[in-house]
């Protein structure tokens, strides 16, 4: 229990410099941190297909195609983006309500008793994925490809 809860804290630790970093690629950085420490928190779940997975697609894809994307797209003569004393004063009491939302609703939720799995079946997971689930799985790569494309154009388009 003790290592989950240490998970759970440097996913919660890596998601807040993520916010506060004023640089984009040390918030992507951070961002590979959460997704690599929410990898472990699927081991940590004997959940080791979705590991795998969480590394390959977003730890490994996702923060590539973002570092990419950052690094094509950024002018450095533009300087950091300051934001104010009650600005993040705001963001942190609407960040708070938020949570407490979230909360609510879950103390309040009946949640329905499952039972846990026996043992993970990667086999029915990489067949939903590759016949049942193949249209959403494709679009999703176009749809990265498109984000990437996009940011390229754009970076280029200002430094034409």
């Amino acid at each position: 229990m003790i290592p989950f809860y240490a998970t759970a804290l440097a996913i919660l630790i890596s998601a807040v410099m993520v916010v506060r970093s004023s640089d984009l690629v040390r918030a992507v950085l951070w961002l590979a941190v959460v997704l690599g420490s929410t990898a472990v928190a699927f081991i940590l779940l004997q959940a080791d297909i979705l590991a795998v997975i969480q590394v390959m697609l977003y730890a490994g894809g996702v923060i590539t195609l973002m570092l990419f994307s950052v690094l094509l797209s950024w002018n450095r003569d533009e300087g950091k983006p300051t934001a104010g004393r009650h600005r993040q004063v705001l963001g942190v009491l609407l960040s708070t309500a938020v949570a407490g939302v979230f909360i609510a609703a879950i103390k309040r939720t009946e949640l329905p008793e499952v039972s846990p799995l026996t043992a993970p079946d990667s086999q029915a997971v990489g067949a939903l994925f590759l016949q049942q689930h193949v249209l959403a799985f494709e679009a999703l790569s176009v749809l990265l490809l498109a984000a990437m494309v996009g940011a390229i154009v754009l970076a280029r388009r200002r430094d034409a």
